[in-house]
């Protein structure tokens, strides 16, 4: 028996418009009938429950997209699918725990500051490199231009 795109987004928990997403990123498909319905086969949930665990430990859409469409004929991932994949994606995770942890710990001594004095901000400023471009604001005001290590200005730039 295939499912209605309402019944499916009843039985998984996800929105209709999230399914209508997944199904324009190539990670699931149905089928339409003579009236231009939406059918999706059972099959679909165990793909969406792979979506949804793997966005909710971090792992982004594309690189889930990729995995989904490595799989041969299309089919729905299996125990071992998850367990290769996830052996995979265990060394990112591990990167960004790390620097999530580096975050955490530096996120005390921003709030101790109150960005008030970027010269001991340890996440915008660490060791006050900045203060080599010159007075003023400039890592609020212009953060993607002026990252931590800011060169000081050439003479005669304003």
């Amino acid at each position: 028996m295939e499912l209605t795109v309402g019944q499916l987004a009843s039985r998984s928990g996800v929105a209709v418009s999230a399914l209508h997403f997944y199904e324009a990123r190539g990670l699931i498909s149905s089928r339409r009938t003579a009236g231009n319905q939406r059918r999706f086969s059972r099959d679909t949930l165990r793909r969406i429950a792979f979506i949804r665990v793997s966005q909710r430990v971090g792992i982004p859409l594309r690189t889930i997209q990729d995995a989904l469409s490595a799989l041969p004929d299309e089919r729905t991932p299996t125990r071992d699918d998850w367990a290769r994949l996830s052996a995979a994606w265990q060394s990112e995770l591990d990167d960004r725990i790390r620097q999530l942890q580096l975050l955490r710990d530096g996120l005390t001594d921003c709030i101790g500051c109150g960005c008030l004095s970027l010269d001991r901000c340890a996440l915008i400023n660490p060791d006050d490199k900045a203060a080599a471009g010159g007075p003023g604001s400039r890592l609020m005001l212009r953060p993607r231009e002026c990252p931590v290590d800011c060169d000081p200005p050439k003479a005669g730039a304003a």
